[in-house]
């Protein structure tokens, strides 16, 4: 019985309403109300613009593919320009993170530095001077982080990732050691030379043991001129990321006061010490070190030449960190 209503409705429905009305009363049923009479309409005018519906999704379909082939061309294009403003002057100096204190260095402070790192990769990638960039003794706590948060982190390119220690891997002579507790300040970079930053965030609870290492192992140290350019109204200490960006800053415009004024965080108060920095105003500051933001995730105290206060570790927590 279904099936035959079924049959019986489909042949309503190809043919006219009107008739279909008329060959209701004339067969003497009930006559069908305007309502059921706009509808058949509607379905008969559906079926009839079938055959166009289907033409229309085919134009979709096709004006669609276009498009994505456009938006491939013109990402096409945008890479190979990206290529040809990364063809840059590499430097022969060679950067390196010190990651020996794995086990001075809780959890938090493992995940601190691996960002910190995070930042100095991307940095040194798009500079317009990369250095040679080198992570050593790298395992422990940091490698299972790195595994677990990061596990791109084995196909970064342009670093050398090494579990050796830095003294295994490069000559003594060509050591210098950056921390801020020596009292040697560095006035030009040596393009010879490997730079090694420590990789210890440790909120000033190890304060001098960079330092005190390398005059141990006989290796030369320094630190940045910050007195001689800017003044502070905090301690001279910076996080890891932002002696990297510093030294690369440093290499693009061969200014220590440019340098230090565009990649200090506002919250450290740099002011320069000849006024002459008005022109780098924080509005300059690039988008790698958060606007000189405290919500800059990077921007977490550390050590090699940063080691940051209990009150400033305080300020940090009380803003928002931005991912």
């Amino acid at each position: 019985c279904l099936e035959t209503s079924n049959v019986e409705k489909k042949q309503d429905l190809s043919q006219d309403p009107g008739e279909s009305l008329k060959q209701r009363r004339a067969e003497g049923g009930e006559p069908i109300s305007k309502r059921q009479m706009k509808k058949l309409m509607k379905q008969k005018q559906w079926e009839e613009q079938r055959e166009l519906r289907k033409q229309k999704r085919k134009e979709k379909r096709n004006r669609k593919k276009l498009e994505q082939q456009c938006q491939l061309e013109s990402n096409s294009d945008g890479n190979e320009r990206k290529r040809i403003r990364r063809d840059v002057a590499h430097s022969t100096i060679r950067l390196v993170i010190d990651c020996s204190f794995d086990s001075l260095m809780v959890l938090k402070d493992i995940k601190k530095l691996h960002k910190q790192i995070q930042r100095c990769y991307a940095e040194n990638r798009r500079a317009p001077h990369p250095v040679q960039f080198y992570l050593t003794s790298h395992g422990g706590q940091l490698k299972k982080n790195m595994d677990e948060n990061d596990k791109g982190w084995v196909n970064w390119k342009d670093i050398h990732i090494q579990p050796e220690h830095y003294r295994e891997v490069m000559k003594k002579e060509d050591l210098i050691y950056l921390t801020s507790d020596s009292p040697n300040v560095l006035e030009q970079l040596d393009e010879s030379k490997a730079y090694v930053i420590g990789g210890l965030v440790d909120h000033n609870h190890h304060k001098g043991l960079t330092c005190k290492q390398a005059s141990d192992h006989g290796i030369e140290h320094a630190q940045l001129p910050l007195g001689d350019f800017v003044k502070m109204n905090s301690r001279k200490v910076l996080a890891i990321n932002h002696v990297f960006e510093i030294i690369l800053k440093y290499l693009e415009t061969r200014n220590w006061q440019e340098a230090f004024c565009t990649v200090l965080p506002q919250r450290k108060g740099a002011v320069p010490t000849d006024k002459a920095c008005g022109s780098f105003s924080s509005a300059q500051r690039p988008a790698q070190a958060g606007g000189g933001s405290d919500s800059d995730p990077s921007d977490d105290p550390g050590s090699g030449d940063d080691r940051a206060s209990p009150r400033e570790e305080e300020q940090q927590q009380e803003v928002p960190c931005l991912s």
